[in-house]
């Protein structure tokens, strides 16, 4: 639960700094910052806008894979390490398998550098690179420009209204998890056979196959947690950043 906060902190940082350094520059080439356009009561999602959103998400995206590809693959460790023991008899007595059995976050990553080295801990980052990177940019530009329209067919002045707030959260959440979903999928695959294997030891990369049904498998799951959790994650950002914003300055 800390490394997700502290991954979904770092992220919305970098989106929020990325967001306004892209607008700026979108702002000198197209006559008109996207930030600009957005904030104006009943206006529709542009080219300026999107590439504004995009761009900052698959950069907030881009850079927090560095950080969480670890915490991923640890979580991901000790939520198979049964099913890697337990798969057929012979593994049980593989002595990688059985090594992740029961064993806390810490313990888990330093398993991971016993077998495979500190770079063991970022098997599976092109795969992670690319989930985080068109994932975030899909995330945040789903948000942004959902809450967009959903205000202007409202009629309502505040760009960030309750309603289209809480909807466009839970869009966005459906819309990027079935986009990427193949994605991970894929990542997922490499990084429990990556934790079967001693450094040095040949791991198949396996295909990222947007048409087969079997790398949606738990889909549907994933999509209503994440359209669930992130309409209760905006809704309170959203809150908390207007009445952080409505503040009065501080005497100097």
């Amino acid at each position: 639960m800390a490394s997700v906060t502290l991954v979904r902190t770092i992220s919305f940082s970098i989106y929020q700094k990325a967001k306004y350094s892209y607008s700026a520059a979108i702002g000198k080439a197209m006559g008109e910052e996207p930030l600009v356009t957005v904030n104006r009561p009943g206006s529709i999602p542009t080219l300026g806008t999107v590439l504004c959103f995009g761009a900052a998400g698959a950069t907030a995206g881009g850079m927090v894979a560095a950080i969480a590809c670890p915490f991923e693959l640890t979580k991901l460790s000790a939520q198979i390490s049964v099913l890697m023991a337990d798969r057929n008899k012979s593994s049980v007595t593989d002595p990688i398998r059985s090594s992740y059995q029961q064993k806390g976050t810490l313990s888990t990553a330093k398993n991971i550098i016993l077998h495979r080295g500190v770079t063991g801990l970022y098997s599976g980052f092109g795969f992670h690179f690319l989930r985080d990177t068109i994932g975030t940019a899909i995330y945040f530009t789903t948000y942004e420009s959902t809450k967009q329209l959903l205000v202007k067919f409202q009629g309502s002045d505040s760009p960030t209204s309750p309603s289209s707030v809480a909807m466009a959260g839970g869009f966005c959440g459906l819309v990027s998890w079935a986009c990427i979903y193949p994605i991970d999928s894929a990542k997922t695959h490499y990084q429990r056979n990556c934790l079967t294997k001693a450094k040095g030891q040949p791991v198949k990369i396996p295909r990222i196959q947007f048409n087969k049904a079997s790398m949606y498998r738990g889909l549907g799951v994933s999509m209503a947690r994440s359209c669930i959790i992130n309409t209760i994650f905006f809704s309170s950002f959203e809150f908390w950043k207007k009445k952080i914003n409505s503040l009065p300055d501080p005497v100097r």
